[in-house]
């Protein structure tokens, strides 16, 4: 029997069903009190098991986004919906990164950047990860949001970052958020989308200009962009081929690589699928679901595994969602987009002087 995922009306283990409504509120009161020993034992009795981090993290989003609409929204492009970077960190010496998938093609070189303390150009790595994801994501709607390719990072990353982890973001996560926004202000994309007659193609560092300086800690040589200047080729393409994404389903996925990257591909995918035609994504093969999401995995059982349990991730906080798996693949059919596309129009008179004032 294939394995369907339930739908909004088919009962959740997120507690959306009238049973799981009970649970729910003998599990608020368990984590309301100080661990009263006789709320406890209500809450073995009701069956509630230990809620994880993750599990919290996505059932207060899915219970939010159920009831809600979003606050604040976070965007991609569509290209890197289809294509996207690097899960894990690439091998040493790994300077480009290339995938295909449908009609969308992506190719990023690691570039170079300029050490303030030598005068020299330093070779930076790929970007990669789910901070490498994350940033971008935040950089495309800061650029949207007030319809300006310069965006001001230190301020405006820091909050977005505070909302996404819940809180205060340590020192070790500062890290790694500055040597992966390094890595992508320096990177080169080439970004291609196939039609019937003829290709189109952009090809541009998605930063143009920024400002670096170095940690005063000598242990820590992470470069630190603080204000950024989006290419305006890159600024343009993103206009027009904006993915909007709820900002809570990101922060619920934010410790994945792979299923920000699953949620990205299905916002962008399922809405465009004809009405009564489901399509079919194989596990293995040509054009298929470990060709797009599992060049990190030899082995296939593996993928199938981790793919199927991040999906559940995924489809809690993107609930109509209409997907079902089984042995042989995934087969999707027409689902709503998460959210309704909201057009971003950027003045013409506006465009016109930044691309006079880049020649």
């Amino acid at each position: 029997m294939p394995r369907k995922f339930p739908g909004p009306r088919e009962g959740s283990e997120f507690g959306y069903d009238p049973a799981d409504e009970m649970r729910a509120m003998v599990r608020r009161l368990v984590e309301a009190s100080e661990l009263d020993g006789d709320l406890t034992q209500i809450g073995k009795a009701a069956g509630i098991p230990k809620l994880t981090p993750q599990k919290k993290r996505l059932l207060n989003a899915a219970v939010s986004i159920r009831s809600e609409d979003p606050d604040d929204l976070a965007f991609s492009h569509s290209v890197l919906c289809q294509c996207a970077l690097p899960t894990v960190k690439p091998d040493d010496g790994v300077l480009e990164w290339e995938r295909q998938q449908g009609r969308a093609s992506l190719l990023i070189q690691a570039g170079k950047a300029k050490d303030p303390r030598s005068g020299r150009f330093v070779q930076l790595a790929l970007p990669y990860g789910p901070k490498a994801r994350l940033l971008l994501m935040h950089l495309n709607s800061e650029a949207i949001r007030t319809q300006s390719p310069v965006i001001d990072v230190e301020d405006s990353m820091t909050a977005f970052f505070r909302r996404l982890m819940g809180g205060a973001v340590d020192g070790r996560q500062i890290k790694m958020l500055k040597s992966q926004l390094s890595s992508l202000s320096a990177a080169t994309f080439r970004m291609g989308v196939d039609y019937e007659d003829h290709s189109v193609q952009v090809n541009a560092q998605v930063v143009n200009a920024f400002d670096l300086w170095f940690s005063r800690d000598e242990n820590q040589r992470v470069l630190w962009p603080s204000m950024l200047r989006l290419s305006l080729d890159y600024f343009d393409s993103l206009t027009k081929h904006a993915v909007p994404l709820d900002e809570r389903a990101i922060a619920a996925l934010s410790k994945s690589a792979l299923a920000l990257d699953i949620y990205c591909w299905l916002t962008q995918r399922l809405h465009r699928i004809p009405a009564g035609k489901p399509q079919f994504v194989p596990w293995g093969g040509v054009n298929s679901l470990q060709e797009q999401f599992g060049q990190n995995y030899k082995l296939i059982r593996l993928f199938r595994r981790d793919f199927i349990a991040l999906m559940k991730q995924v489809q809690a906080v993107y609930e109509e969602a209409r997907i079902e798996v089984d042995g042989r693949g995934v087969t999707m059919w027409q689902s709503p987009p998460p959210v309704r596309k909201r057009m971003v129009v950027l003045p013409t008179s506006k465009f016109l002087d930044l691309k006079a004032e880049e020649k």
